[in-house]
């Protein structure tokens, strides 16, 4: 071809990289912008569609990424966090959000008016060779000086736009050889076979996994002007199938469920596509329409794209239920995980490591299941003291060893997501959780000595007296409200309830040493033996304890968010906090007074 050479290719390929890699940098920087806020919204869906589809817009919009969007459906479902007829709404607005990277690309095609003054400075200034250079020094600047890290990933998406839009220059120029090569021109003809087409559309948009990379590609043939809307659009429409590649390949390893969520998002395309075809080559034919004889240019491409997925969303609409069930027939029903069960924690998928942001969020849920578990074991565990029952406390040690398998996992996940790059409030909240699971863990541990002990005495046939049955019940009571005060604020990150925890805390502990005294003059006087003493030692030993951990659940939501040193904190309130002394001396009246009136 005249005027065309191997270094042509050189320079689509390696514009094709810069394209690639700066659309990469710039949703890699706006995930981690918004962290994981817009994505956290996906888990609260309701059964409103249009609610749905314009959520899935804006998150991928923000993001700039329907694959990211994709592999988050699939890791919701796949964790039970989502149902697969939640999914395909957002699908939609996925569909529709990620034609907004093309009408980015349109800058690329404005026409420079040639006048001087301000409206050819602007139109000149609106080109990408123009504004990329100067978007791609602020944002070097940014990442060099900028001190916080929002600043910096903000530096972060600047390049990543300057660098996709200079790799379109970079396309667009390696082709222009080609506007007056009659073999190009002949060899464009074989497009004008829409199968072949689509074909090539879905076979080069798969390879590369990018949507975006191919309708850019795409855009840069058509400053060739051999390129019609009737060639472009199947080659559209194959694009859109071959994006749905990256869906496929998040579904290994995943359970029945998600794989509909990405077979869904293909049926939408493939069927959109045998569909709207046909339909639109009958019409061009009964009506000779000479558009898709004509040549199409950036607009034109970015203006197809975005019809066809529209159409495709207003088509499948009313028939979501349909579309549920099409996808339920290409993946059959079969031996499913129980999400329901104890045993299995919701949201610890290896397939939102890829947008850490996500994978916090969906540790955090695994780490509130963890505490409830652990609040329901603590809080049998207490009633085992004064009422023993067989069953309930192998129910305990069973929720034990199931809470130690939580920590592991959590703890293993947290580590995994440590691996990549996370936000300053990202790395907080794995911070906390960290934190917080190993004090679970121990609380449960706790759980099971009071077990063993409660176990001892009715094997032994032996029982406290009646006051000393009375006095486990009150700091039973005090225990049980402050593991309750301290669970609550930690599943609702609630720091004005985590300030209420240490008060309590410092009333257990004088309410502890309350009874060791108490009990010291029941062994003096023989009122108790030195057996049921050792025994009610441990007990008291094991409620401080627990009150302990509650207390360091409740210190590290507030050294986390108030960003404060958790011993220094301590020492102050006791000493000079108002409110700290008036909510102990409430706790202490109550809890003493109960004390005092069980005598």
């Amino acid at each position: 071809m005249e005027g065309f050479s191997i270094f042509n290719i050189f320079t689509m390929l390696g514009g094709l990289a810069f394209f690639l890699y700066g659309m990469n940098v710039m949703s890699t920087s706006l995930e981690k912008l918004t962290g994981g806020k817009l994505e956290i919204a996906l888990k609260k869906m309701t059964s409103n569609k249009l609610k749905s589809i314009l959520l899935g817009m804006g998150v991928t919009v923000a993001i700039q990424s329907s694959s990211a969007m994709t592999v988050m459906l699939v890791g919701f479902v796949n964790s039970g966090i989502m149902t697969l007829e939640q999914t395909i709404g957002v699908c939609f607005g996925s569909n529709i959000g990620t034609t907004f990277t093309a009408w980015i690309l349109c800058l690329g095609d404005i026409k420079d008016s040639g006048t001087g003054g301000v409206l050819g400075f602007t139109l000149k200034m609106l080109k990408p060779e123009s504004f990329s250079p100067l978007v791609a020094l602020i944002g070097v600047i940014m990442i060099m000086f900028a001190k916080k890290n929002k600043k910096k990933d903000i530096g972060r998406i600047l390049v990543g736009f300057a660098v996709l839009m200079t790799g379109m220059t970079l396309m667009s120029d390696s082709v222009d050889p080609l506007a007056n090569s009659p073999e190009f021109q002949k060899t464009l003809t074989a497009f004008k076979n829409p199968v072949l087409g689509v074909i090539v559309g879905a076979a080069f948009t798969g390879i590369i996994q990018s949507s975006a990379g191919a309708i850019g590609i795409l855009m840069a043939f058509s400053k060739s002007g051999a390129l019609t809307y009737g060639m472009a659009l199947p080659i559209i429409m194959g694009c859109n199938i071959g994006t749905c590649v990256t869906a496929l390949l998040s579904t290994f390893g995943v359970n029945k469920n998600a794989k509909r969520v990405a077979w869904s998002h293909i049926l939408v395309k493939i069927i959109g596509t045998i569909i709207i075809l046909p339909v639109i080559m009958i019409l061009q034919s009964a009506l000779n329409l000479s558009i898709f004889n004509s040549t199409v240019g950036y607009v034109g491409i970015s203006l197809m794209h975005t019809i066809f997925n529209i159409a495709t969303t207003l088509m499948f609409l009313p028939f979501t239920n349909q579309l549920v069930a099409l996808s339920k027939l290409v993946v059959r029903d079969g031996k499913e995980t129980d999400f329901t069960s104890k045993r299995n924690l919701t949201g610890l998928d290896d397939i939102l490591l890829k947008i850490p942001s996500v994978a916090v969020e969906a540790c955090k849920g695994a780490a509130i299941q963890m505490a409830e578990l652990t609040q329901e074991t603590i809080l049998d565990a207490l009633d085992l003291l004064t009422n023993y029952n067989e069953k309930k406390a192998e129910s305990i040690i069973e929720n034990e060893d199931i809470i130690d398998g939580y920590e592991d996992k959590i703890n293993s996940y947290l580590l995994k997501i440590c691996r990549s790059s996370v936000t300053g409030n990202d790395s907080r909240s794995v911070s906390k959780m960290m934190h917080c699971v190993g004090n679970f863990e121990r609380i449960s541990d706790h759980a099971v000595n009071l077990v063993e002990s409660a176990q001892e005495m009715h094997e032994k046939g032996i029982s406290f007296s009646a006051e000393c049955f009375k006095e486990i019940y009150v700091i039973r009571e005090a225990i049980a409200e402050n593991i309750t005060k301290a669970i609550e604020a930690y599943k609702n990150n609630d720091l004005l309830i985590a300030h209420k925890v240490e008060p309590l805390e410092e009333v257990v502990d004088n309410l502890s040493t309350e009874l060791k005294n108490r009990h010291i003059c029941r062994l003096q006087n023989d009122e108790c033996t030195v057996e049921l003493g050792y025994i009610f030692q441990d007990v008291l030993t094991n409620l401080e304890r627990i009150s302990d951990h509650c207390s360091n659940i409740a210190g590290c939501l507030i050294e986390t968010d108030e960003k404060t040193n958790i011993h220094e904190y301590l020492q102050d309130v006791k000493e000079n906090d108002k409110n700290f002394r008036k909510e102990y001396h409430a706790y202490a009246e109550k809890f003493f007074t109960m004390l005092n009136t069980a005598e």
